[in-house]
């Protein structure tokens, strides 16, 4: 069986690395066509959206898609082209696996997380308006609501448990700032606590995020899934990546039913752009995610292990991973592997 799958290159050094990534599935033998469609800074010069209805209308047909990073123009009303895509297709859960990577020097050791993300809702809802403006200016006061519902909360909180029933973990979190905002993150814990009755060999506590982040930084040990909303999330998975080497070697995606997209998560980089010199890692792994969740899990293991193998001989690697070789080199070793 082949799948069709829509690629939105990206901005910056996004053409680059998704290039490299298709090298190495091409090599592997995956089963995938590509459908390339426009998005970002160029789709919104060439369309007037970076995220163009064509676009969307494609990942609903093929029910999947794989981006690399995008950018959202500066000025001119443009909504974040991210936010956009996860809001009109519904992609509610934001999926970020975090683990140390062999020969990648942290200062933490077999780190592993699953770092779980509700996508549509908290203040990403967009929902703000000024307070006391006169025609014509600015207000005093700023008034953003932060959106939490029911249905949100106990839908990405079963996909959580359904995930760990699947994937072998016994442990969540769900982080919140309780203490402060008793209605808006008190729904989201009791959503939480509802659906987690219906798991009873699972173990679900709860933390605060900032009681989370400390212990993060100190060590992540103790921790396997953490269940948060849309801007907890946000931060919390980025400082997560952290630990083991940054955003250039975690994969994401953003799932809804029936549909997903599979992410890097790092930004365009265009200080390095067009000079070959970009970490494919980030969109390669998420392409592995992909393959996974698609059932291709013989193919992404064999990736997988061409990638280790390649990054424990410690000989060929991009110079943000301490090393020196450039795109192209790090792609083509990882296929020499294969």
């Amino acid at each position: 069986m082949r799948y069709r799958v829509t690629l939105l290159e990206g901005d910056g050094i996004g053409p680059e690395v998704t290039t490299a990534m298709r090298r190495v599935l091409d090599a592997a033998g995956a089963p995938i066509d590509w459908e390339v469609m426009p998005a970002g800074e160029s789709a919104a010069k060439d369309h007037g959206s970076p995220m163009p209805d064509a676009t969307l209308q494609s990942i609903r047909k093929n029910r999947l898609g794989l981006k690399g990073p995008l950018g959202t123009p500066k000025g001119g009303g443009y909504r974040s082209a991210n936010v956009t895509l996860r809001q009109a297709l519904d992609l509610y859960v934001g999926l970020r696996p975090v683990r140390s990577l062999p020969g990648i020097p942290t200062p933490y050791r077999d780190v592993d997380l699953v770092v779980l993300r509700e996508n549509t809702e908290d203040l990403y809802a967009g929902i703000e308006h000024e307070i006391t403006a006169k025609p014509g200016q600015r207000g005093d006061t700023v008034l953003t609501l932060k959106v939490s519902t029911r249905r949100a909360g106990e839908r990405i909180a079963r996909w959580s448990f359904e995930h760990m029933r699947n994937h072998g973990r016994r442990r969540i979190h769900c982080c919140h700032k309780a203490p402060v905002v008793p209605l808006a993150d008190g729904a989201f814990v009791d959503a939480f606590r509802r659906v987690g009755e219906e798991y009873p060999f699972l173990e679900k506590l709860d933390v605060t995020v900032d009681t989370l982040a400390l212990e993060l930084a100190n060590d992540p040990s103790p921790y396997d899934v953490l269940l948060l909303q849309n801007l907890y999330g946000d931060i919390l998975s980025d400082l997560a990546a952290g630990l083991v080497g940054g955003l250039g070697v975690v994969p994401g995606a953003n799932i809804g039913d029936g549909v997903a997209v599979f992410e890097a998560v790092h930004g365009t980089a265009p200080d390095i752009a067009g000079q070959g010199l970009a970490n494919p890692l980030a969109v390669l792994l998420s392409a592995l995610l992909m393959l996974e969740y698609v059932g291709e899990r013989d193919v992404a293991e064999r990736i997988e292990r061409a990638i280790f193998d390649v990054l424990e001989a410690n000989r060929v690697r991009t110079r943000d991973l301490g090393g020196t070789a450039d795109t192209d080199a790090f792609t083509s070793a990882i296929m020499d592997r294969l």
